[in-house]
């Protein structure tokens, strides 16, 4: 990943007066008080990774979203078992082992029956036996349409993941945005105080105690603090960003400016609509929802026996003992079976089995309050982040215009200063209140980008918050 430009360059180099880039004022929006090349946000790299990006990485490298990945594998096994268990009631047999030597017929024998004799050889069987079935009241079916449920909500589990990630990794990445934003901001402050900071040093009769002279110095060691609260979070964002996307190194993001997110806020009902189809949490209540009916079918359908087609074969080998023709008599070493036949299986615990549909109704109904419960709460987030989103814009364009009449005047002094109507020192309070509101609209930025993601993850719907 390329460095950061600002970020790499010691603060000297970084507060000198950059050239501005001509295509910042689109990249930026509509902000005149951007001209300004001493706090314009300026990028010399373009280097480094995207937003998109890090949310692709982000939803690959995760650990919660690997979790619930295997997870829906996990339950697509399991419906795999659902349609296969009910065709695999076969079972096979086998076996190998020595006979005594036995010659005679069941009328007369010149052996006596003893397990054990001087002539032994070997006998081996061979078995096979099982249920295909036929029909089952129901309990087939049921069972696959419960597997089915669960996979839909193993997979709505995927997708909350993916969300609550991407939902971490814009603020993380935002987050950085404004950080980097703000030291740029605070070194170009330090830079504007040092200039006339020096012209007024370099006077032969200053006076070090002067009240003016004094709030300047006040003024630039708060700048200081501000310098290094602004690499703390930076360096936090930077760790934060890269442990979410999976990267071992430092993360180092595209030179571009924190700009507000391009989207236009509709009416709260389109977002409520948005929610019933996209939020993962109401679709997985209304997915456990139909598992949990399925359950209660398939309890029910067990007060039913099971018809099925039985399939047998046995096949018994010893040839050191004579091989008995008569059918009427027993020959259990010397034997070919075979079968097939109508069968039933009802296994009749009709107390256990009426308990057993109690505690599927009962998970049945917990379900249906669940869902009813996610459905209102899914509303009371979607209409929380809206007002969020709401207040976020329009805290926005106030900080925007507030920040536009503090340039002005900011501009006013420093042409005052130049033509000598204004003293060096009357810079610091317009300086001062422009380095403020613009940091204010930046974080004002910040919150609106975070309010739309907010939004976002409420609705389920990644339209809400494009990565521009």
């Amino acid at each position: 990943l390329a460095p950061s430009a600002y970020s790499q360059q010691p603060a000297a180099a970084v507060s000198a007066q950059p050239a501005k880039p001509a295509n910042e004022k689109a990249s930026t929006g509509a902000d005149s008080d951007l001209s300004d090349p001493d706090y314009a946000v300026v990028r010399v790299n373009s280097g480094g990774v995207t937003l998109r990006r890090c949310l692709e990485l982000s939803t690959l490298n995760f650990p919660k979203v690997q979790e619930a990945r295997a997870k829906a594998a996990k339950a697509r096994a399991q419906l795999s078992e659902a349609h296969a268990a009910p065709f695999s009631e076969f079972t096979a047999t086998g076996g190998l082992g020595l006979a005594p030597s036995v010659r005679g017929t069941g009328v007369y024998s010149p052996n006596s029956d003893v397990a054990l004799s001087r002539s032994m050889g070997v006998a081996w069987q061979l078995g096979f036996e099982g249920v295909v079935p036929l029909w089952t009241f129901g309990k087939i079916d049921n069972a696959i349409d419960a597997a089915e449920a669960q996979t839909q909500v193993s997979a709505q589990e995927v997708l909350k993941a993916k969300h609550e990630v991407q939902m971490a990794v814009r603020q993380a990445y935002y987050g950085l945005q404004l950080s980097t934003d703000a030291l740029y901001l605070v070194r170009s402050a330090m830079h504007r105080i040092d200039k006339y900071l020096e012209r007024m040093e370099a006077k032969p009769d200053i006076d070090t105690n002067d009240v003016d002279y004094v709030k300047v110095k006040m003024n630039r060691a708060e700048l200081t603090a501000r310098e290094s609260e602004a690499l703390k979070d930076t360096e936090i964002a930077r760790a934060t960003l890269a442990f979410l996307i999976g990267s071992a190194a430092p993360v180092q993001i595209v030179d571009e400016p924190l700009i507000p997110i391009k989207h236009t806020l509709s009416p709260l009902v389109r977002y409520l609509d948005a929610a019933k189809l996209y939020r993962p949490e109401i679709n997985m209540a209304h997915a456990g929802l139909l598992a949990r009916q399925a359950q209660l079918r398939m309890q029910q359908s067990r007060y039913f026996p099971d018809l099925g087609l039985g399939l047998s074969a046995n096949w018994m080998r010893a040839p050191e003992i004579d091989d008995q023709r008569n059918p009427f008599v027993h020959d259990p070493a010397n034997y070919l079976h075979y079968g097939v036949g109508l069968v039933m299986r009802w296994k009749l615990d009709f107390f256990s089995q009426s308990a057993r549909a109690a505690q599927a109704q009962a998970d049945l109904d917990a379900m249906q309050a669940n869902e009813q419960y996610a459905m209102g709460g899914v509303g009371v987030e979607v209409q929380t982040a809206f007002q969020q989103a709401s207040d976020a814009a329009r805290r926005l364009d106030a900080y925007t215009e507030a920040t536009r009449y503090a340039k002005r005047w900011l501009v006013s002094v420093q042409q005052g200063i130049d033509v000598g109507t204004f003293d060096d020192q009357d810079i610091v309070e317009p300086a001062k209140e422009y380095a403020l509101k613009k940091f204010a609209r930046m974080q004002a930025t910040f919150d609106y980008n975070m309010a739309l993601a907010k939004l976002a993850l409420a609705t389920g719907w990644d339209a809400v918050a494009p990565t521009n």
